[in-house]
């Protein structure tokens, strides 16, 4: 026993004093000491359980553990590890065959990257290159990753640190948020149409001559997903198509079964010219993304040499183990899972707002779903203002050690709950989950007017 003390202790010992970690202080951190996972389950070196309802960094789809990725990799590192990108492998071509088979319209071709946020600064890169054009228009209330590419791409505040060395050209416009919409709409549908709008006068003062690209989440995630009220994706596309603008579809978390397709954005009936992935790729077992492209700007580049590279791109190994996780989600029907357990999920809130008054709105698409939370139902004042300073952060810290406390992994940010667990959750899970964030809620019950 004192053997594995002393080995828990140095683990944590070697981890804070010899590596960094993200978003934090790093100072006075208590991370979670992670020994093994299986399913939706993890485990800390103490043996204590916690229910994963936000699938890590809403990556893991298939759950944790599933040794049929494990095998995969292992019989690919027998035959070869990794080629320079300019060579091709078995994997490299199966699955960029699969991809081409799964993805909408003709998006046929992709260039592999290593994650997300390489995903987001190659399509930008390419959409200037291939339309000769210089800026990208996105959403304030959006998060495409952490490179300074793709930091300056979104409007979270996380990018606040970095602005003024950001990317130029970046023009950025209001959500289409009906909860919250800027143009006080009485219907989804009229939050759409004034939105749109909102975009298309933006582009106009932007000059549409000038504009490369619109980069939109294929459905909104950390940001509090946001649900594209009905229309607005259609007719951002109209507006992309009448002054020749590309759209590029960030479906690094919306992607691969989180709603219930291979792509958010199939949800809304629209084709775009660049998907951009990663993390379900993979259901995060290894480092893998992409941007998938259209025939059309595959084709522009057959006689010009293509201004992307990276050293492991189309990596033997994550192609093998991607390989292997869209195979899963085909023949274990996760999908359908996803569908399914998303409308359970729906019923189940719904009985929690008739317990809980903070409750004042809940989002979801299949299982990229977003608790928010509120002082007054009527006023919509938000529990923890957007962006909170220390001293306003006193429910929402209470609210996060509650659910730590109580045995879950789930985001919890400002005034928001996240519920996006592996699409291979079933129901007793999903009651157990929401067991414990109805005890979270409960804290901030305390504060509601």
């Amino acid at each position: 026993m004192e053997t594995t003390l002393s080995r828990t202790s140095e683990i944590l010992q070697n981890n804070l004093e010899h590596s960094l970690f993200s978003w934090s202080k790093q100072a006075g951190l208590n991370p979670i000491n992670v020994e093994r996972a299986k399913g939706v389950y993890f485990y800390d070196r103490d043996e204590k359980k916690y229910i994963d309802f936000s699938s890590q960094l809403m990556n893991v789809n298939i759950g944790h553990g599933d040794q049929r990725v494990t095998q995969a990799v292992i019989a690919q590192m027998e035959k070869v590890n990794y080629v320079f990108p300019g060579a091709i492998t078995e994997a490299r071509g199966d699955l960029s065959k699969k991809l081409a088979q799964i993805a909408p319209g003709d998006l046929n071709k992709t260039f592999f990257t290593l994650g997300g946020a390489e995903a987001i600064d190659n399509a930008i890169k390419l959409a200037r290159v291939y339309t000769g054009r210089h800026k990208i228009v996105a959403l304030y209330r959006s998060y495409h990753g952490a490179t300074y590419g793709a930091i300056s791409a979104g409007g979270d505040p996380r990018k606040h640190a970095v602005d003024e060395q950001g990317l130029p050209n970046i023009v950025h416009v209001e959500n289409p948020y009906f909860y919250r919409c800027p143009w006080h709409s009485q219907t989804p549908e009229e939050c759409a149409e004034r939105a749109a709008a909102h975009l298309e006068r933006v582009i106009h003062y932007q000059n549409p001559g000038n504009v490369a690209a619109i980069l939109l989440e294929g459905e909104s995630g950390s940001s509090g997903c946001i649900k594209y009220p009905p229309g607005y994706w259609k007719r951002v596309k109209e507006i992309a198509d009448q002054h020749g603008i590309l759209i590029i579809a960030d479906e690094v978390m919306s992607g691969f079964g989180r709603t219930g397709k291979w792509f958010a954005v199939e949800n809304h009936g629209v084709v775009p010219d660049i998907i951009c992935m990663a993390k379900g790729l993979t259901s995060g077992y290894l480092p893998l993304g992409g941007i998938i492209v259209k025939d059309e700007i595959a084709n522009h580049f057959n006689q010009r040499p293509l201004p992307l590279g990276l050293t492991y791109s189309a990596h033997a190994v994550s192609c093998a183990a991607a390989l292997a996780v869209v195979n899963i989600y085909e023949t274990d029907h996760l999908f359908e899972n996803t569908l399914k357990m998303g409308e359970y999920m729906e019923q189940k809130v719904e009985e929690l707002k008739t317990k809980h008054p903070s409750i004042g709105d809940f989002r979801n698409t299949g299982l990229l779903g977003c608790i928010e939370l509120v002082k007054n139902r009527e006023t919509k004042e938000p529990i923890t203002p957007w962006n909170a300073a220390p001293d306003e952060m006193e429910v929402t810290n209470k609210m996060a050690s509650k659910i730590r406390e109580l045995g879950m992994f789930t985001f919890v940010r400002w005034n928001y709950i996240f519920t996006c667990p592996p699409l291979i959750i079933n129901q007793d899970q999903i009651d157990e989950g929401l067991d414990i964030i109805s005890q979270a809620i409960s804290i901030a019950d305390q504060y509601c007017d």
